[in-house]
């Protein structure tokens, strides 16, 4: 278990021998504390007993000496004091331990993250129908040029150079190639279909390129 420090050393006996300076009184409330902070069942479970203790006790106060109400005043005194505090100082530590950080799902990370550049993908994409010029000056799809926007990972097919294409588009090198010369014969293209039927491509990578691609002219 971690060192708890000295300031919460300090605090951790404050909150434990709390039985005690409040006269058993504050018994019920102190296990509430270790309830919340370790989320126990148990400890949740308990407090009903504490409680009609406590209630016990200040019910029984005012009871005359050697009477029955004073008896079980001083018994409920004793439980509140000792059975508290003994219960307080046993979970001290785990009560004040500082909490790990939870570890987090490297599954789900990769999955937000894919999220993220989808999202990124998607309005960038919608900035490119909208707005070409716009996007042309943000270097949208454009990897190989030195630019301040994160497009998600779009590439440019009218205009990135072959290296960009196999890059993002996971093509070939003689795929790029063909997209490239075929690029220049007919002025670029409109959409991912297109490209690869003019540029004669596996079906396959269709689905990437209209992912990925942008047609800006």
């Amino acid at each position: 278990m971690r060192n708890l420090g000295p300031a919460r050393t300090i605090g951790s006996y404050v909150w434990a021998l709390s039985p005690i300076y409040t006269l058993g009184m504050g018994t019920s409330i102190t296990m509430v504390i270790a309830a919340v902070r370790l989320r126990s069942v148990p400890l949740w479970l308990v407090q009903p007993l504490y409680l009609a203790l406590v209630v016990l006790g200040f019910i029984t106060a005012g009871s005359e000496d050697d009477t029955t109400g004073d008896m079980v005043f001083i018994a409920t005194f004793v439980t509140l004091v000792t059975v508290g505090t003994a219960h307080a100082l046993a979970i001290r530590r785990k009560v004040f331990s500082p909490r790990e950080a939870p570890v987090a799902d490297p599954l789900m990370l990769a999955e937000g993250e894919a999220r993220r550049r989808r999202e990124l993908r998607v309005r960038a994409a919608e900035l490119a129908s909208r707005d070409p010029a716009m996007a042309a000056e943000m270097r949208i799809g454009r990897p190989d040029l030195e630019r301040a926007y994160d497009d998600g990972g779009l590439v440019d097919v009218n205009h990135a150079p072959e290296s960009a294409l196999t890059g993002i588009l996971g093509i070939t090198p003689e795929q790029a190639a063909r997209i490239v010369r075929v690029r220049a014969d007919a002025g670029g293209f409109v959409s991912a279909e297109e490209v690869a039927m003019m540029a004669d491509l596996p079906p396959a990578l269709t689905p990437r390129i209209a992912e990925y691609g942008v047609f800006l002219r």
